[in-house]
């Protein structure tokens, strides 16, 4: 089948342009910018709306194995596909973790039952544990597309650089978690007024740029290709600016929500509003905001960890961290739109193209030849968020009952429909 999108705005990260226009595809690729309908394609009238890459949203946390109460790979697809996520990029803190190949190609298989595309990451070290490395080759041959140990942060700095050395010798990727992880352990919120006043143990910021410089050092040690999976105090950035303006093969992420909330959000002790790394002040959440704008920081993700209601109905130094954000990624991006704090093609261009070009993959583009994963949304239209209306099994999300702007039309994988109205 040949469609035709017209009447559209199109939405370019890799021009950084934001343009009326049409889009052609044909078996699952784009195949033409600006032309007219071939003749017997199926014609998709856009009525104005945006027409962007599809968001690759990497560092999602899927329950299977091991939580599969939590969220489903199938439950995950719904919810990337309503949220205008076209690929996932799953994280390896499953239990077991994924970090044997066995365990990689359970989970691939698994993966098949979802309506938008998933590649894993695995883990650096056996169980996460810090101290004997995985089998980083075999483990790539099976399909690893990275390896992390998600947050839990090595202790053994010589075990680690021994993985970040095997890492580099195969061109592997490797995913760090930038905390000292003995300031940060037992930590809530950020240490601040804020955290004194509610009487909540906090962590400093620079904790976090502590993290970063022990990483930057095995970094230049070993030479391997790095990505600091969240960046989100301002004290880190200069470190990151150094260490892209001398040579280092280092990338950087935010999530969404340290882009658009801030720690006076935990209120009166609002558990939805409890993450790793915590909520910053606003000086930071506005530096990073502008670390994106600038480029710095390369990438932003939703960091989805879904969490059921038992362990986040504690008191909020008990309550499980992390909120669900597949459905809410974009609606939440679009503040930032909102408030000319980043454009369109700015957006997509941390959130679909540079995910993608680090990673190696052909999404996040609408040039010709580049697979036709596609979101087709509407930045103005308002709604109100209600969690239980969404797809993920976990309803942990600190967006509940706010009112926000932009909503999914219709998205797209390989240029099949999988959200969305009939269009």
């Amino acid at each position: 089948m040949i469609l035709h999108f017209t009447n559209l705005r199109l939405i370019d990260p890799e021009a950084l342009s934001e343009d009326e226009g049409s889009l052609t595809v044909e078996n699952g690729v784009i195949t033409a910018r600006d032309g007219a309908a071939a003749k017997g394609a199926r014609v998709i009238d856009g009525q104005g709306k945006c027409l962007a890459p599809g968001i690759v949203d990497w560092g999602v946390k899927i329950g299977e194995p091991g939580e599969r109460h939590r969220e489903s790979f199938r439950s995950a697809g719904l919810a990337a596909a309503a949220g205008g996520v076209t690929t996932i990029i799953a994280r390896p803190d499953t239990k077991p973790a994924i970090d044997t190949p066995e365990t990689l190609e359970f989970v691939t298989r698994r993966a098949a039952e979802s309506v938008v595309r998933i590649r894993h990451m695995a883990a650096l070290t056996k169980g996460r544990e810090g101290a004997e490395m995985t089998e980083i080759g075999f483990l790539r041959d099976a399909g690893a597309i990275a390896f992390s140990d998600v947050d839990r942060v090595a202790v053994n700095t010589k075990a680690l650089g021994r993985a970040l050395t095997y890492a580099r010798s195969l061109g592997a990727l490797v995913v760090g978690h930038p905390q000292e992880p003995g300031l940060s352990a037992g930590s809530a919120v950020t240490s601040g007024k804020f955290a004194s006043l509610r009487g909540l143990p906090g962590v400093h910021p620079l904790a976090e740029r502590m993290g970063f410089d022990r990483d930057m050092g095995l970094v230049e040690m070993t030479g391997v290709a790095y990505h600091a999976d969240q960046v989100t105090t301002a004290r880190t950035l200069p470190a990151l600016q150094r260490a892209k303006a001398n040579g280092l093969d280092v990338t950087a992420g935010v999530s969404i929500h340290h882009l658009t909330l801030n720690e006076i959000d935990v209120g009166d002790y609002r558990t939805f509003f409890k993450l790793t790394p915590p909520l910053r002040s606003e000086e930071d959440r506005l530096a990073m905001v502008q670390a994106v704008a600038d480029g710095l920081i390369d990438v932003i993700c939703s960091m989805h960890t879904p969490a059921d209601e038992e362990s986040k109905r504690l008191p909020f130094e008990e309550a499980a961290s992390g909120a669900v954000g597949l459905e809410t990624f974009l609606p939440a991006a679009m503040r930032l739109y909102h408030a000319g704090a980043l454009s369109l093609p700015q957006l997509f261009r941390a959130m679909a193209l540079n995910p993608a070009k680090r990673l190696g993959l052909p999404q996040g583009r609408l040039s010709v030849g580049a697979p036709a994963d596609l979101v087709l949304f509407d930045p103005d239209a308002p709604f109100l968020l209600d969690r239980f209306k969404l797809h993920s099994k976990s309803k942990n999300t600190p967006f509940d009952g706010q009112r926000m702007e932009g909503k999914v039309l219709a998205t797209f994988v390989a240029g099949a429909q999988v959200y969305g109205e009939t269009v």
